[in-house]
């Protein structure tokens, strides 16, 4: 599927992280079946600026490590239509997600894996936000997305050390 991956650095990010993003954002498209072509747009920022926004958006005064701001309220497994798409793209803009790659390093230290294996967490898990998933009820929305999360990540080559979940 054609499916584009903008990404905006405010912060110094390596090329190799860009490209796991990208990766991670396609996988969980493809992984959930996403058949018509969706434009993501990723915000690289710091522990900093996603604080204030985190702290602006949803009144939590602290820093995390990814936002997502989703276009439509979907239901888990829910497409985005065609007929969303914008005439002149022909592509449906799914949402956007803010990624702190300071965050993201200092959890990859703390749950003992690699950064890498992080980033392209952080990003499958903010794209299925985008796609309707969440994870509040501690039960079973949060297991099936958990178990969406570990499928996409498997089909990346990424293991989930299961001792060590994030």
């Amino acid at each position: 599927m054609d499916h584009e991956v903008y990404i905006d650095a405010e912060v110094e990010t390596p090329p190799a992280a860009v490209e796991q993003i990208r990766r991670a954002v396609q996988a969980a498209l493809e992984g959930e079946g996403v058949d018509v072509p969706c434009i993501v747009e990723v915000c690289v920022t710091s522990d900093a600026e996603i604080h204030q926004t985190n702290l602006e958006m949803r009144g939590v005064d602290c820093p995390t490590d990814v936002l997502s701001f989703p276009m439509f309220e979907l239901s888990p497994g829910e497409k985005p239509r065609a007929g969303w798409a914008d005439p002149d793209t022909g592509k449906v803009l799914l949402g956007d997600m803010m990624l702190s790659l300071e965050r993201a390093n200092a959890q990859a230290a703390e749950y003992g894996h690699s950064p890498e294996r992080e980033v392209c967490y952080l990003a499958v898990h903010s794209t299925l936000h985008l796609l309707g998933y969440d994870h509040l009820d501690e039960g079973p929305m949060k297991a099936r997305m958990r178990q969406r999360e570990e499928i996409i990540l498997e089909g990346l080559g990424i293991a989930r050390d299961h001792g060590n979940l994030s």
